[in-house]
């Protein structure tokens, strides 16, 4: 399909081809430029709803600040489609998120004008003053710093950290709050409540107005009589509202809240600010999915729907012939259900992805035990750990990839203290288009060093049943890991009765001759398809499910190491310090000699596309092990007619 831009779009390749058009065109562009992540989006996919609610504001920054040497920061990433279209890859822009795209989220390496990398959230502030305090240090006092932060990214604790040190660092940076009220899901907690209260609130807006009106009217070098005016209205404020202070007591300045969607109030209240030396905040409120009306009413499904018919709202579903297994998610989120009403110390947390982790299930039908605690996951750690000081088995189920962020909790709060929380690793491996940001592939390394855990991660929809059921055991009192990948596993019929599983005990799937497959997890079925393939060349692997990293089947490793002089490890996760290391380190401590080969992530970067295409990259798909298999067995092959 040839998707075209409209008429003042297309002549956009850069900001500064937006600077020549007059501020009365600038709507125009919203609408052209809302059209056009619409068209490509509905045909190519990608993220959606979030995108839309900024089209206004990507255009005022643009064409207020003079970027890129004005360094703007994007916070969350899924935001920045129109800011990509605007600064030079709206030919590109199809490509987004495919193999050997652009990313779908802002990189460093694809554009000036992307100055940090931002895939996950609540970095921007941290980033934004960084950049304005060394500007500083070079004597760049002309040079704005623009941190636009939204989705629930202020959430996070780190949003906080860098709002205390900003308060104080007297660095020029602005900080967009883009107040829509959704994560992925809607926000939570106490501060949701605070920006609901500033934005209702009929007595202060009409007050802000007054304030922002009269200042609008002050000559820009009066600054004592400004600095008069905002005392005024940071004064007025405190009566009205008795917490509309909260940016303030940072040391911020504060503006807003203001329509978001108001493309002329926008770009006027940016170039105030421009003139305002320090740290301030601009509050603007904006409606995530504007522009297409199913989006608005339905953020939560429209955050990235895939492909659909724009016209009707149809999203496009594949129509399977047969059942189809489900998404380990769902097992995940039906499983825990099943076990809490037999377990009443059964407690389920998240941090702000109830629908991704499918928690949301037992958030419907047990509100009082399941928990969405925003984006924050190194809160979701502690908390849990306090749970489970009081005898509660919590299920803390957080991606892969955001679980690196609760690094240091799981060491100090959950394993020193040797505390009986299960940690269910979501979207562990390598999880698609949204690229290196979201692949899950470290956990097994960075975990694997630290004592008092079992790792474990299952090879199907029955086995992910079964670790949830053995980790909630009253005889495990070990924090315990499993960690599956992002999709559909491999058993339609997954609803199986529960059986325990020891820890430390793997499965022999199939005798074999001359060489061993090791798998631990999901790639295990790539091997079974790579078994079935090898048969026909006269050659007869055997295959060992493992379960588990930590700890190991020493027995089973035992009789590997005896019985095969070639053995291959396959794993989703990083080969440095992964699953195959381990088995390298069982083979030196116990002098065993064989010819081994890791198959998993190499030692590099991998970026996005179809997880087919990533798989196949790294050579742990079916294909690539059956390659490894023969160049192991090349002399035994058995060549036929």
């Amino acid at each position: 399909m040839n998707i075209t831009a409209g008429q003042l779009l297309s002549q956009i390749q850069n900001p500064a081809d937006l600077k020549k058009l007059s501020k009365e065109q600038l709507h125009q562009v919203c609408e052209e430029l809302r059209q056009y992540i619409i068209d490509v989006v509905s045909v190519h996919g990608g993220h959606f709803a979030a995108s839309l609610g900024v089209v206004e504001l990507t255009v005022a920054l643009h064409y207020v600040f003079n970027t890129p040497y004005d360094q703007l920061v994007w916070d969350v990433g899924h935001q920045a489609y129109g800011h990509k279209i605007l600064t030079g890859r709206r030919e590109v822009f199809p490509t987004n998120r495919k193999y050997k795209g652009i990313s779908g989220f802002p990189k460093r390496d694809e554009s000036e004008y992307d100055t940090f990398g931002v895939g996950h959230s609540s970095t921007s502030i941290s980033a934004a003053l960084g950049m304005a305090m060394a500007s500083h240090y070079k004597g760049e006092f002309d040079r704005q710093h623009i941190a636009v932060i939204g989705d629930g990214a202020m959430t996070a604790g780190m949003a906080f950290e860098a709002l205390n040190h900003a308060g104080v660092a007297n660095a020029n940076v602005l900080i967009i709050l883009n107040d829509n009220c959704m994560s992925i899901d809607p926000n939570v907690g106490a501060l949701k409540e605070y920006l609901t209260d500033i934005t209702t609130s009929p007595t202060y807006n009409k007050l802000r107005d007054d304030v922002w009106n009269l200042l609008g009217k002050l000559p820009v070098g009066k600054n004592f009589t400004r600095d008069m005016a905002s005392k005024l209205e940071a004064s007025l404020k405190g009566v009205v509202s008795k917490s509309s202070n909260l940016f303030e007591s940072f040391g911020m300045r504060y503006f807003g809240p203001i329509d978001g969607h108001n493309i002329t109030k926008l770009t006027d209240t940016l170039q105030d600010l421009k003139d305002i030396p320090g740290p301030k905040l601009l509050h603007i409120v904006t409606t995530k999915g504007k522009g297409y009306a199913l989006a608005e009413k339905d953020q939560t499904t429209w955050h990235a729907p895939g492909l659909f018919d724009k016209i009707t709202g149809e999203i496009f579903k594949k129509v399977p012939e047969r059942p189809q297994p489900p998404k380990y998610q769902d097992v995940f989120g039906h499983t825990i259900i099943e076990l809490a009403e037999k377990n009443d110390k059964i407690l389920g947390i998240t941090p702000a992805m109830p629908s991704g982790s499918s928690l949301k299930f037992m958030m419907e039908k047990m509100p009082e035990r399941a928990f969405d605690v925003g984006i924050c996951e190194q809160h979701a750690v502690t908390l849990s750990a306090g749970m489970a000081t009081q005898g509660m088995r919590v299920f803390c189920n957080i991606y892969s990839s955001f679980f690196q962020r609760a690094f240091d909790q799981a060491v100090h709060d959950v394993c020193i203290q040797k505390l009986p929380v299960i940690f269910c690793l979501d979207r562990a491996g390598l999880v698609g288009e949204d690229g290196p940001t979201h692949h899950g592939v470290y956990d097994i390394a960075y975990m694997r060093g630290i004592p008092n855990v079992i790792i474990s991660a299952p090879m199907n929809e029955e086995e992910l049943r079964n670790l949830m059921y053995s980790a909630q055991l009253p005889d495990n009192n070990m924090p315990y890991v499993i960690r599956y990948p992002r999709g559909q596993g491999v058993m339609p019929e997954w609803r199986t009765p529960f059986k325990a599983i020891k820890p430390g005990t793997g499965r022999k799937l199939r005798d074999g001759k001359d060489i061993a497959i090791l798998t631990l997890g999901h790639p295990g079925n790539f091997a079974t398809e790579a078994i079935r393939e090898l048969l026909a060349d006269g050659l007869q692997p055997a295959h060992y499910d493992m379960r588990f990293v930590k700890p190991l089947d020493e027995a089973m490793l035992h009789e590997v190491f005896t019985n095969y002089d070639k053995v291959i490890t396959i794993e989703d996760g990083t080969i440095t310090g992964g699953f195959g290391s381990a088995i390298l380190e069982f083979m030196a401590r116990h002098q065993y000699k064989a010819e081994l080969r890791m198959l998993g992530v190499p030692d590099k970067i991998i970026e996005h596309g179809k997880p087919e295409e990533l798989f196949r990259e790294c050579g742990y798909d079916a294909a690539g092990i059956a390659r490894t298999v023969r160049e192991m067995m090349k002399n035994k092959i058995t060549v036929t007619a």
